[in-house]
């Protein structure tokens, strides 16, 4: 479906309102395309997401990479992310071709206000960190655990590892350096 001249018109104005909007909250962002922001998220279980809002003709799309397709456990790991589904605001988990995970939501124009965004961008920060060590415990405790055997063999740090340290098993004690 072709973008009407008021269509276009109106999501160009939408997207410059977006913009300022971003810059008033003080968030970090760039706008490589028109229309499209892709917005620094900086967390503490996840540090960094990424995420992308595009205003189109009737709604902006919010989409934010989670983590890649899990290596194992493949059920229980979905239906940790299903179970987070029903109380989410703005955004819920996807997938893509491949399996990896993606945070996407969808947004009429009229709900770009700044108080909106916040809150968007908010539960996007808050979905993708508050939930993140779970999910890699349930679909990536095997490459947990060798890349902890591989850093203790060589005295590598463990400090971003600290929240893994069950899966490491019961000799596996952190050391100084994982606090």
């Amino acid at each position: 479906m072709r973008r009407s001249p008021d269509g276009a018109a109106r999501a160009a104005g939408t997207a410059r309102a977006l913009g300022v909007i971003l810059a008033g909250l003080g968030v970090e962002f760039e706008s490589p395309q028109p229309a499209a922001f892709l917005v620094k998220l900086g967390g503490q279980h996840k540090l960094a997401t990424m995420a992308w809002l595009i205003v189109g003709a009737h709604s902006l799309h919010v989409e934010a990479f989670f983590c890649r397709r899990p290596d194992e456990n493949h059920a229980e790991f979905y239906r940790f992310l299903l179970q987070r589904g029903g109380r989410m605001y703005g955004v819920h988990f996807a997938l893509d071709a491949v399996g990896d995970v993606y945070l996407t939501g969808r947004l009429p124009l009229a709900a770009i206000t700044a108080p909106e965004i916040d809150r968007l961008l908010g539960c996007v920060l808050s979905y993708a960190d508050e939930n993140f060590d779970q999910a890699l415990m349930l679909g990536f405790a095997s490459s947990i655990r060798r890349e902890w055997a591989w850093r203790t063999r060589r005295g590598e740090s463990l400090a971003n590892l600290r929240a893994f340290a069950r899966l490491a098993g019961p000799d596996g004690a952190a050391g100084p350096d994982a606090g």
